[in-house]
């Protein structure tokens, strides 16, 4: 390799390089050193990733065997990616569950989970999307039991770990597969081979996507959601909430490019879109734990992104994609105010949001803002991004999940603006110990800030998407 080649490697690859170099260095300063107490390097890192991989866009490549493809899509992945990164570490400045010891070892496992995504978002080669998608949930598998003296903790992450394997096991049987009918696993070779003529690739196909619903948590693959989110701390419920969403969305974007608009399969990824958002937003509808709340609202979204994938269109897929950022920035903008109004770390009821228009006024209204957007109601992104997802998919012959959609969204206004009206309608006598620093306060109004504003000029993001799906139609 010369000169010439090398930097182009180190620039095309510059995220992913990074978030690797990162690791490292968090594997070194946690064999070498004996206390780990002082970690806000750490946040400098992260940050230092988000500004690399908002310089990595526009690059393109194709490396390793033409299995792993640098194009428009992976590199607004990989930015958004790093956003959810930088934001999760930024809100787990102090980690009440975890050890200040072990505070190195916890960010290095969640910097390794990111690095996977990164690796998921460029790769076009199905075994490559798997090991990807395996190296991502195994620093998972560690850090969700990371919660001192909790039982359900330790549950959450058997179950996570149970449902994790069984996921994987059928995703490589469907692999098999694949193989077995179309002789290949690089996703341009498989582009029109997957029909309905050939059955067996149709169930591989199905059956390799598991993996990536279980991610997603789309019904009926999300029972281990909710007790994840409600058992391990907030900051860890934060990330699994979050970023790893957005590596299932790029896989299934890509994957989606193999099937035709109306095929069998097709509908079936209508029905569960349909499924999983009512099925979510029902369950939703009797919690009294936040967290147990967006675990199930969780759920929904899964198959509200769906419907851009259901819809097959170059639009839709840059709606799924759109809706996909909203939905980290939504989310992490609640959970940044659940991990502020909880310093301790246990978990926040809705009664325990009473009064909080009195002694926090800024975590309220970003917890109002976040709340709105979940529903879909404008000027928000969550309005702005439900807006795109409909549109992009009424009349292609699947109207009635638009429908289905929209009914949905009418029944997640009750307990989402559940939580507004705790925080605002009711008064407390016995206000709760909050993070009241000027800093994360002025976090959670920028977060806020960030739904509003991209609800309000979302041309620029939405272009940005649709720039980016426009790559894979050369496949």
């Amino acid at each position: 390799m010369n000169n010439s080649s090398l930097l182009h490697f180190v620039t095309t690859l510059g995220p992913e390089l990074f978030q690797l170099f990162f690791i490292t260095t968090l594997f070194l300063v946690s064999v070498l050193r004996k206390r780990q107490d002082k970690t806000c390097w750490i946040a400098a890192f992260s940050v230092i990733g988000v500004a690399i991989a908002a310089l990595g866009l526009g690059n393109e490549g194709m490396f390793f065997a033409q299995a792993y493809q640098v194009d428009g899509l992976s590199q607004f992945f990989k930015l958004a990616i790093a956003i959810g990164f930088c934001i999760t570490v930024l809100n787990g400045k102090n980690l009440p569950g975890v050890a200040s010891a072990k505070r190195t070892d916890y960010y290095l496992m969640l910097a390794f989970s990111t690095w996977g995504l990164m690796l998921l978002s460029s790769a076009v080669e199905l075994m490559t999307m798997f090991v990807s998608l395996e190296i991502s949930s195994y620093s998972l598998y560690s850090i969700i039991s990371v919660r001192k003296g909790s039982q359900p903790a330790a549950e959450a992450a058997i179950k996570y770990i149970m449902f994790g394997a069984a996921a994987t096991a059928i995703s490589l049987f469907g692999l098999s597969y694949i193989l077995a009918c179309a002789n290949t696993s690089y996703l341009n070779e498989l582009t029109g081979k997957i029909t309905l003529d050939c059955p067996i690739a149709m169930i591989g196909i199905t059956m390799f996507m598991i993996s990536f619903f279980y991610k997603l948590a789309l019904f009926p693959f999300h029972f281990w959601c909710p007790d994840v989110y409600t058992g391990s701390s907030n900051e860890t419920a934060a990330f699994v909430a979050t970023v790893p969403k957005l590596g299932a969305v790029v896989a299934l974007i890509r994957i989606s490019h193999m099937v035709i608009p109306g095929m069998a399969m097709t509908d079936v990824l209508a029905i569960l879109a349909a499924l999983s958002m009512t099925y979510g937003n029902l369950a939703a509808l009797a919690q009294k734990d936040v967290k147990r709340i967006l675990g199930y609202s969780s759920v929904a979204h899964a198959g509200y992104i769906l419907i851009g994938i259901v819809a097959g269109t170059q639009q839709g897929l840059a709606a799924a994609a759109f809706y996909g950022l909203a939905y980290v920035f939504m989310n992490l903008t609640c959970f940044w105010v659940i991990a502020r109004i909880s310093p301790a770390g246990d978990n926040v009821t809705l009664d325990d949001l009473s009064g909080m228009h009195a002694y926090a006024p800024a975590y309220a209204l970003a917890l109002a803002v976040g709340a709105f957007a979940l529903v879909g109601i404008p000027p928000t992104m969550g309005f702005t991004g439900k807006l795109f997802l409909f549109t992009s998919l009424w009349g292609h012959g699947y109207d009635w999940l638009v429908i289905i959609g929209a009914v949905n969204t009418a029944f997640s206004i009750f307990y989402y603006l559940n939580l507004v009206r705790y925080a605002y309608t009711r008064d407390t006598e016995s206000p709760r110990t909050i993070d009241a620093s000027i800093a994360s306060r002025s976090m959670a109004l920028v977060l806020a800030g960030i739904v509003l504003a991209l609800g309000c000029i979302p041309a620029g993001v939405y272009q940005a998407a649709l720039a980016a799906t426009q790559g894979i139609w050369k496949i």
